[in-house]
C-alpha cells in the first residue's frame, strides 16, 4: 500500500498552539459550511478549506499548495487505482447479471422469519465489491419484488439490506473509505479487512435483522408502484427478462443493446461497433459471481495470515506478498470477471471492453473527493495540527480510538459525507498512529470509519435515495435510515473496543 506523505521534520508555520487550533477549526468550519449551507461541492470545499487552514496558519501560499498538491498525489497513487478496479467489478457483477444471480438464488430458496437475514446476508456479499449507491440501485427492485411476493413489510426486508450494504460500505475495503483511513494511518490493509469483517457482522445483525423486525411495526411501508421492476414481452427486441439484452446502471435506467455497442456514438468508454450478429448468451454460473466478489478478499487475507504466520524469506511468504497485494488481488478480480462473467456468458471482447469503461465514470467524483480530502488533510499535518491534537490527546489520557471516532462523527453529522468525515478525522488523528502497534492502527481505522456512519440525515445524499426509493416520508426515513446508521455506528465502535480488549 502506498503510504501518504510524511509530515516535515519541522512544522510548515511557528505559529502558537491557539493559532493552529484555530486554524484547524476555520478550516474545518469552512467545509463544512461550504458544503452544508453553501451547497458547494465537496471537492471545491475541501480546497477552499484547506486554503483557510493554511492562511489561518500562517503558512506561506507557496508551501501550502506544495503540501496540498503532495496530498492527492500521493493519495490517488495509494487509493485510486484501487477504487477504479473496485469499479470494474461492480460494473461487471451489475451488466452481467450475476450479482442479481446471487440475490435471485438466495431468495428463492428461504422465506418467512428466514428472509431479512438472508437479504443481510446477501447485501453484505454484494457490498464487498459494490458502492453503496450501485448497491442500491441493484437491490431495492429485488427487495420490492420480494416484499409483494412474500407479503412482508417493505421496511423488514429492506433495512437488513441496507444495514448489509452500509456496513461494507464503511469498514470493509476496497471501498473509498476504509481505503483512505488505512492509507492516511499506515494501516495494514489485510488486517484491517480481517478485523473490519469481524466487527461487521454482529454489527449487521443488530442494525440488520433485529432492528428492522422492530421498526417494522412503527414505519408501515409499501412498494412504490413506479419502482417495480417490469417485464416486456418476450418477443421484444430487447426485453430485460433476456440475459445480457437490458439491464440497469447505475442511475436506474435501462442498458440497451445499442447501449452496449454504441454505433457512431463515439462515447467514453464506449465499446466499438460490433459487425457480426447478436451472440448468444446465457446468465452467468453463482460460483462464477460469488468467486469475482470473494477473490480478491480471499488473496488480502491469505497474505494477511501469511504475515503472521510464515518467515519473511520463505518462498510462500514471497507469494503471498505478491498475490495479496491489494492491486494484484483486485486485477485478479477483474480478469476472472471478464472472463466468466463476461466472455464465457456470450458477451463479445467489445462489450465487455464497454462494461469495463462505462463503470469509470461515475468514480470521477469519488476519486476527485477523495484526493482533495490527502490534501486537505496534509496540510492539517504539514502545519503540525496532527501533532497538536496527538499531544493533547496524550496529555488527556484520551483513547485514540475514541478520539477519532469522535472526529469522524462530528464530521459526519456536520457535512453529510462518510468520505469527508473518513478523510478529515484519519488526518487529525494520523500522528497518534505512530505511537500504536499494527493492530491497533487497524483498529483505529475501523473506529473512524463507524463514527463515519453516525446518523445520516438530510445533509447526506444517501439519506433522500433511500427515502424515494422506499416512498417514505421524512420521518419515517429518520426512524428508519437515519437510526439504522446510528445503530451501525455505535455497535460497530462497541466491536471495536472489544476487539482492542483482547490484542
Amino acid at each position: 500500500m502506498v503510504t501518504l506523505l510524511a509530515a516535515p521534520a519541522e512544522p510548515l508555520t511557528n505559529a502558537g498552539n491557539t493559532q493552529l487550533v484555530l486554524a484547524a477549526l476555520l478550516g474545518i468550519a469552512a467545509v463544512v459550511l461550504l458544503i452544508a449551507w453553501g451547497k458547494v461541492h465537496p471537492f471545491l470545499a475541501l480546497i477552499l478549506g484547506a486554503a483557510v487552514l493554511g492562511v489561518v496558519a500562517a503558512v506561506p501560499v507557496d508551501k501550502i499548495v506544495t503540501s496540498f498538491s503532495g496530498g492527492v498525489g500521493s493519495t490517488v497513487g495509494g487509493v485510486g487505482l484501487l477504487i477504479a478496479l473496485g469499479a470494474m467489478i461492480g460494473g461487471l457483477l451489475a451488466e452481467s447479471g450475476g450479482a442479481d444471480g446471487i440475490v435471485e438464488r438466495v431468495v428463492d430458496r428461504v422465506s418467512g422469519t428466514a428472509l431479512p437475514w438472508a437479504m443481510a446476508g446477501v447485501a453484505a456479499l454484494i457490498g464487498l465489491p459494490l458502492f453503496f449507491e450501485v448497491g442500491v440501485v441493484l437491490l431495492v427492485p429485488i427487495v420490492l419484488l420480494v416484499s409483494l411476493r412474500v407479503n412482508v413489510p417493505l421496511i423488514k426486508i429492506g433495512i437488513p439490506a441496507l444495514a448489509g450494504l452500509s456496513v461494507l460500505h464503511g469498514l470493509v475495503p476496497p471501498h473509498p473509505g476504509p481505503l483512505v483511513a488505512i492509507d492516511a494511518l499506515g494501516a495494514n490493509l489485510g488486517q484491517t479487512l480481517a478485523l473490519g469483517l469481524l466487527v461487521a457482522i454482529p454489527t449487521v445483525i443488530i442494525a440488520g435483522p433485529v432492528f428492522g423486525n422492530f421498526i417494522a411495526r412503527y414505519v408501515p411501508a409499501t412498494a412504490p408502484a413506479a419502482l417495480l421492476p417490469t417485464r416486456r414481452d418476450a418477443a421484444d427486441d430487447r426485453s430485460p427478462t433476456r440475459p445480457g439484452d437490458g439491464r440497469l446502471d447505475a442511475d436506474g435506467d435501462l442498458v440497451t443493446e445499442d447501449d452496449l455497442v454504441n454505433p457512431g456514438t463515439g462515447r467514453p468508454g464506449g465499446a466499438i461497433d460490433e459487425p457480426a450478429g447478436r451472440r448468444s448468451r446465457r446468465s452467468p454460473a453463482l460460483w462464477a459471481a460469488v468467486v469475482t466478489v470473494l477473490l480478491p478478499v480471499v488473496l488480502m487475507l491469505l497474505r494477511a495470515i501469511g504475515e503472521l504466520t510464515l518467515g519473511e524469506d520463505t518462498a510462500g511468504r514471497k507469494a503471498l506478498d505478491i498475490v495479496g497485494t491489494p492491486i494484484i488481488a483486485l486485477l485478479a478480480g477483474v480478469i476472472f470477471a471478464m472472463i466468466f462473467l463476461g466472455y464465457r456468458s456470450g458477451f463479445s471482447r467489445a462489450q465487455v471492453s464497454g462494461f469495463l469503461g462505462g463503470s469509470l465514470p461515475p468514480i470521477a467524483g469519488i476519486l476527485l473527493i477523495v484526493a482533495a480530502g490527502g490534501g486537505f488533510k496534509q496540510v492539517l499535518v504539514d502545519a503540525g495540527v496532527g501533532d497538536l491534537v496527538a499531544n493533547a490527546a496524550d496529555g488527556a489520557n484520551l483513547s485514540p480510538l475514541l478520539l477519532g471516532w469522535l472526529v469522524a462523527v462530528g464530521i459526519r453529522v456536520a457535512t453529510g459525507s462518510a468520505t469527508v468525515a473518513t478523510i478529515t478525522a484519519a488526518g487529525i488523528v494520523a500522528p497518534l498512529a505512530a505511537t500504536l502497534q499494527g493492530p491497533e492502527v487497524a483498529l483505529l481505522a475501523l473506529a473512524i470509519g463507524c463514527g463515519s456512519l453516525f446518523f445520516s440525515h438530510v445533509n447526506d445524499a444517501g439519506f433522500w435515495l433511500v427515502k424515494e426509493y422506499f416512498g417514505l416520508t421524512v420521518g419515517q426515513t429518520i426512524k428508519s435510515w437515519s437510526v439504522m446508521e446510528t445503530i451501525i455506528s455505535v455497535v460497530g465502535f462497541l466491536g471495536v473496543l472489544l476487539l482492542d480488549v483482547f490484542i
